[in-house]
């Protein structure tokens, strides 16, 4: 359980394609949040944290966002993310953006240090709900992210959120195969990026199973292009499910 004996406040680094394109991920991580015991605050003057800027080569212009990202949220007692990409760049690339300013490398380090993406922190801090162990199970299979898994070394954790919150998983044959999207990848190289994405959805679709889950925007954005009007896979983000198993 959490070592904190007061009502923990928390903010919500809400990343650009939930602000702008998924609203309903954001209002489900306040959800899931709120229920969790957390105090949620919303610093509204947030905006990109910088990271499409970084990986286009621009690290000035994601220096400027980056700043303003660590100025909004380094007071906080924790950072939380419904992204494992966008918290991927506060804690691995920050640190190397100011690795020539001292000062703005000390509070990078610092903001590193207590950002989580949703399923980490539940798990961290030891709020997750505890199962009955004869309580149905809906199925669902998952989506690991290329930045969750093999930056964050983040696999068991959204794991473990969903199954504690009712769900069992039945896994793909690689689950960690990416989804196509890598974000200006998918505009740069369209055409292998959709292609990657079909492979993706194909894999899914073998489980068995109705719903794909995955705590990435931006995968889910991706997968979610390329399906058909009528299909009855479903891609949803892990903060929506968790919000609906209550």
């Amino acid at each position: 359980m959490s070592n904190y004996t007061h009502k923990k406040k928390v903010a919500l680094l809400v990343t650009c394609l939930v602000d702008q394109a998924l609203p309903d991920i954001g209002v489900s991580t306040v959800n899931v949040l709120r229920r969790a015991g957390y105090d949620v605050a919303f610093p509204s003057a947030q905006t990109c944290c910088g990271q499409p800027s970084y990986n286009s080569g621009f690290h000035d212009e994601a220096k400027k966002l980056a700043r303003r990202t660590i100025d909004i949220f380094v007071d906080y007692e924790a950072v939380v993310l419904p992204s494992g990409s966008c918290t991927t760049m506060i804690r691995k690339e920050y640190p190397q953006l100011f690795k020539n300013d001292p000062k703005y490398y000390y509070l990078a380090l610092r903001l590193a240090k207590k950002t989580f993406e949703l399923g980490e922190f539940l798990n961290k801090e030891g709020k997750l709900p505890q199962a009955e162990a004869t309580e149905p199970k809906t199925a669902v299979t998952y989506h690991d992210s290329c930045h969750m898994c093999r930056m964050l070394d983040l696999r068991d954790e959204p794991r473990q959120a969903l199954t504690a919150h009712g769900y069992s998983i039945i896994e793909m044959e690689t689950s960690d195969r990416c989804c196509g999207f890598g974000g200006v990848f998918s505009v740069r190289m369209p055409e292998i990026s959709n292609a990657m994405t079909a492979d993706k959805l194909h894999e899914a679709r073998k489980t068995g199973m109705k719903t794909m889950v995955t705590s990435d925007p931006g995968c889910l954005i991706q997968m979610r292009g390329l399906l058909q009007e009528d299909d009855d896979l479903k891609i949803e983000h892990i903060a929506t499910m968790l919000d609906k198993a209550g």
